[in-house]
């Protein structure tokens, strides 16, 4: 009987959910890649086509205004997924800097369904490194994701009229669970403009190339890096009362200012709640994390599935 690490029975983790909370900005013409590339945190100008792309979108001041799962469908066509309350908003901002470039951008939300895949229905064609990029001969994209908890997970990208996939239903609090157990955090509305990259992790898990060039946001993204002023990082956390995207996490020796903050949270399959929380590194010692207020319930600190690259 296959276990995660977390002493779960996983051999039922299989199978197939409709992501309609996420969406799909397009981005096409023949400077479709060096505009995303001059836009993103991450290199899109020599992007293959057989992989994928982490990738935030800063404002000036490194905040992140959205995060996409980033693809070419074709040399002048970048596939750019995220999460969907924050679509539009970005897509009129992207919008107001292509001037000249030739590249169109539009929302492509209803005309691309995208799916949420686990364990045995990933074709075994897709290659085994996050981030891993497969076109199947029905012209349906496959996108590996980081596993969580030794499951393996993949974005499905197919046209929305073609007919549902044949495979098992996966819960979507599973899924949920299974994002949060990545520790791979997607930027969604209550999280917009709260966070440097770092904050999430992205240098450490393929989503900041410090060596691209300008984008917005770019010197401080790049300072917090350099020159060790990033004080705050993302952090897996249990509790038996559900966290809210927003909320303010305490640690025990300051009870007046909150020292983090919830990222994304999800039901754990044994019951209680899982969560990343955004936090200073300081907070990480050992003493007690609370949830909503200094006295409110508590939060134990879970390993990541990942190392964290070191500032430099």
């Amino acid at each position: 009987m296959p276990t995660s690490a977390a002493g779960l029975d996983t051999s039922s983790f299989h199978g197939l959910l409709r992501l309609g909370h996420w969406g799909v900005i397009r981005a096409q013409g023949e400077d479709a890649a060096a505009f995303v590339h001059a836009q993103l945190t991450n290199d899109f100008v020599l992007l293959g086509l057989q992989e994928a792309r982490l990738a935030g979108y800063c404002n000036p001041k490194g905040r992140l205004l959205a995060s996409f799962i980033g693809f070419k469908r074709a040399a002048d066509d970048i596939w750019l997924i995220c999460s969907r309350d924050v679509l539009a908003a970005t897509l009129k901002r992207l919008s107001m800097f292509v001037l000249r470039s030739k590249v169109r951008l539009t929302d492509a939300s209803e005309t691309i369904a995208l799916w949420g895949a686990a364990g045995a229905v990933i074709p075994s064609e897709l290659g085994s490194a996050p981030w891993s990029l497969w076109h199947d001969d029905d012209g349906a994209a496959w996108i590996r994701l980081p596993s969580a908890e030794g499951i393996a997970r993949a974005l499905l990208c197919r046209p929305a009229d073609a007919p549902a996939p044949s495979a098992p239903a996966l819960a979507a609090d599973l899924w949920a669970w299974l994002e949060v157990r990545s520790a791979v955090a997607m930027v969604t509305q209550p999280l917009v403009e709260h966070f440097v990259p770092q904050m999430l992790n992205y240098e450490s898990i393929g989503g900041v190339n410090f060596k691209k060039g300008c984008y917005p946001g770019q010197e401080v993204v790049a300072r917090s890096q350099f020159r060790g002023t990033l004080k705050r990082r993302a952090f897996l956390v249990h509790s038996d009362t559900e966290p809210q995207p927003g909320q303010d996490v305490f640690h025990a020796s300051d009870e007046e200012q909150p020292c983090g903050t919830v990222v994304q949270a999800a039901p754990h399959p044994s019951g209680g709640y899982d969560a990343i929380v955004c936090m200073q590194i300081t907070a990480s010692d050992g003493q007690r994390l609370s949830l909503g207020s200094a006295h409110g319930p508590a939060l134990e600190l879970l390993p990541l599935p990942y190392e964290l690259l070191a500032d430099i």
